[in-house]
């Protein structure tokens, strides 16, 4: 992916009307209202008293800053972008930012839930029903797509991003840029798109939250970075450094990956701006206190401070002692302008100040109709015995669990623009699903933990009231026996996953997982509904409980939406974008990783002397691209159109898929490769395309892909984009494990 050219969808830095624009208007500006448009300062932290009168609104009649985020509300952000254009010196319009990650008040799955989908273009919907909402209510810019590839499952914001594959997470982040920023940003429901975390971010050492992160380049251009330069290509308008040291340097000031990486072999030319104080950050890193981290971050590349104020307040010193120069301020300052300009701010300081919109545009019947469907495409069946699911709705249904009822958990984290109190439980969308043809008994059943500061721990911002621990089980049970089956809502609750939520045990809490061991020991069959934003280690449950369906955090209407699927009216199609270990101790697990000098032969058998565990197997519990369905896909033998692929030429890879089961449904068919020899070891199999098809009932169809040499292609040692000939494996299947295959001498 890092070798492909640039697409069109560049929003023409060139343009010369901008540059004329913009150098008039910074031929006018003192050295002061420079630095100022680089200061991009939280609202949230600095508004004091009443807009008119707070700090910020000071700092914007002096035109110390550039933008700001963390304000909500069309009004406030109205009132703030007035006094940029009426009570300043050259009246240059603000940016306005904010967290608009999956959804703005209408939520839709969590990202990580997203890429499960395996639907590019409903990802690109989601983020463009976040584009018009967030748009209607005053902001103009996202801090979003997060594409970091994680393999970490104890890291936090795995739940952030889109799994562990760099293709398909290429994929995914040009589906979101598009989605964000529209055809050209010219609309009034377009905003700018900001990728981040650049670089790396999702390889932190131990899954630990900041932590460090060193890796090879090659690593880095074969594994990491794909994703980024896809946003890149795509023509996103912004991007974020990340918190991490990359060779040992903050991202923020690092110069090789921010100025001759990004800017000159990538050729971006938009805005970059820092992560949330990273700068003054630089001090806990042992780098530089805040002076001299502000100038290397500038000298890097970096052009807005976030919350820092590292430059507002240092750099005119640094100026004046020769640390930097007014050429690097002024470039800073010019690519802050041209935003904002190509945001057509300029020409309508007001265009994202419209009151109709904001009262006619946000979580809207239309709006939440998209978002319920693409989130019962999240789902992820991961066992169901004699076909348990879907169940009959029908009879009595014992809901049970801490996340039957938690209206506040539904979302995720994230989620801070959305209202709980519009949104339906699980508990209610169950039992309006069900009508008066059955009954839904609830209990919850448990806390999240049995000990209360942990728990408080977890819940943070969302905290669940908590009840007696022996009473809440007591009541789960006699619900339990009244019931035919018993549908059990555990996992972890929201604020579990997502920034500063590492966990170093992957278990469903203890209180819960007592609670699931229970209700088994009923005799009842169990059908657990697992809300989560990572994978889990699910061994006993693997076993133990007939039919597992993984809902992670499924939005603002998450309650219909797994009713929908858990009686039948959708049917399950969701694929793993991350791994599932067996243990913590696999980590990082990941499908597309090298083989080692001594590969192990034989799976099932314990062999001392070959790369593996005394305790257990390598392999995961659920591998990437895994995913059932209520109905059953046969695939017959795969064809090559030739055992040759010839220079210049194309290889085509059929495949007949039939459902042979009783439910229409989805799937999504996978295509993976192998370079058995080549210069640098290559992964044992690589997702190179998939098809997500949909099948009636004993429907088949054939599926087709397209090899080319730019499927082959890798970086070498010396990181140039090549491919070699010789004999390459490709794999096709209904996930990275079950697979069928074959070999092609590519020439």
């Amino acid at each position: 992916m890092l070798g492909e050219a640039c697409t069109t969808h560049h929003i023409d830095v060139t343009d010369e009307q901008m540059n004329l624009f913009v150098s008039d208007l910074m031929g006018h500006m003192t050295l002061r209202e420079k630095i100022g448009q680089l200061n991009l300062p939280s609202g949230g932290d600095i508004t004091t008293g009443t807009v008119k009168n707070g700090k910020l609104s000071e700092m914007i009649r002096k035109q110390e800053i550039g933008g700001f985020f963390n304000v909500k509300g069309i009004d406030k952000i109205y009132e703030l972008q007035r006094l940029a254009v009426e009570e300043s010196r050259l009246k240059i319009p603000l940016l306005v930012g904010a967290d608009v990650i999956h959804g703005y008040e209408t939520i839709f799955p969590i990202p990580l839930a997203l890429s499960c989908s395996w639907d590019t273009l409903a990802v690109e919907k989601m983020a463009r029903i976040s584009a018009i909402e967030a748009s209607a209510d005053g902001i103009n810019w996202t801090f979003s797509p997060m594409v970091d590839i994680c393999r970490d499952a104890r890291w936090g914001r795995i739940a952030e991003g889109s799994g562990e594959d760099p293709y398909l997470g290429s994929l995914m982040a040009k589906a979101y840029v598009r989605g964000y920023q529209g055809k050209n940003l010219q609309q009034n429901d377009e905003i700018l798109s900001c990728v981040k975390h650049f670089a790396l971010y999702g390889a932190s050492e131990s899954g630990r939250d900041y932590n460090t992160v060193d890796m090879s380049r090659l690593r880095m251009y074969n594994e990491y970075l794909a994703p980024y330069k896809a946003a890149v290509d795509a023509g996103v308008g912004s991007v974020m450094s990340s918190f991490n040291i990359v060779d040992g340097i903050p991202a923020t000031a690092n110069k090789w990956l921010l100025s001759d990486l990004l800017r000159k072999e990538w050729g971006f030319k938009g805005l970059l701006v820092t992560d949330y104080n990273s700068i003054a950050e630089m001090s806990s890193h042992g780098i530089a206190p805040l002076k001299e981290a502000s100038v290397r971050s500038l000298q890097a590349g970096t052009d807005m401070d976030m919350v820092s104020f590292g430059f507002l307040n240092t750099l005119e010193e640094s100026l004046q002692s020769g640390e930097v120069t007014e050429e690097q301020i002024n470039t800073a300052c010019r690519r802050v302008l041209e935003v904002k300009y190509k945001l057509g701010l300029f020409d309508n300081p007001y265009k994202y100040c419209d009151t109709l919109r904001a009262s006619k545009q946000l979580y809207t019947t239309e709006h939440r109709s998209i978002a319920r469907s693409i989130a019962s495409e999240t789902f992820v069946l991961l066992k169901n015995e004699k076909s348990l699911l879907p169940i009959s709705a029908k009879g009595k249904i014992a809901l049970i669990g801490p996340m039957a009822n938690a209206r506040n958990n539904m979302c995720g984290m994230w989620s801070m623009m959305c209202n709980p109190s519009k949104h339906r439980t699980l508990l209610e969308g169950m039992r309006s699903a069900i009508g008066n043809k059955g009954e839904v008994l609830y209990a919850k059943g448990s806390n999240i933990f049995y000990d209360e500061n942990r728990e408080k721990t977890a819940t943070g911002m969302r905290p669940l009231d908590r009840g007696d621990n022996q009473t809440l089980l007591k009541e789960a049970l006699q619900t339990a026996d009244r019931a035919d089956v018993i549908v059990a809502a555990l996992g972890e609750c929201s604020e579990m996953s997502g920034e500063s939520a590492s966990r170093t045990t992957l278990e469903i809490p203890d209180a819960q997982r007592d609670l699931l061991k229970a209700l088994v020991k009923t005799g009842k069959p169990v059908v657990l509904l697992l809300f989560t934003g990572r994978p889990l280690v699910l061994t006993e449950e693997a076993v133990n409980i007939p039919s597992i369906l993984n809902v992670w955090f499924g939005g603002s209407e998450a309650g219909d939406a797994i009713a929908d699927v858990l009686f039948g009216k959708v049917n399950p199609s969701g694929k793993l974008t991350t791994s599932f270990p067996r243990s913590v101790g696999q980590l990082p697990l990941y499908y597309n990783s090298h083989n080692t000098s001594r590969p192990d032969p034989d799976k099932n058998v314990f062999n001392r002397y070959t790369s593996n565990y005394l305790e257990d197997s390598n392999e995961p519990l659920y591998p990437f691209g895994y995913g059932l369905s209520y109905t059953h896909f046969q695939y017959d033998n795969m064809v090559l159109s030739s055992n040759v692929l010839k220079k210049g030429e194309k290889l085509t890879v059929s495949v007949i898929v039939t459902n042979k089961g009783n439910y229409d449904g989805c799937e999504v068919v996978q295509l993976y490769l192998h370079d058995i020899y080549a210069d640098v070891v290559r992964p044992v199999k690589e997702l190179k395309d998939f098809k997500r098809i949909f099948l009636k009932k004993g429907e088949s169809r054939e599926v087709r892909f397209v090899i080319t040499e730019e499927d082959l292609k890798f970086y070498n040692s010396n990181l140039q984009y090549i491919y070699e000939t010789g004999d390459f494996e490709v794999m096709v299947g209904t996930n990275s494990r079950d697979i069928q295959s074959k070999t092609f001498f590519a020439e």
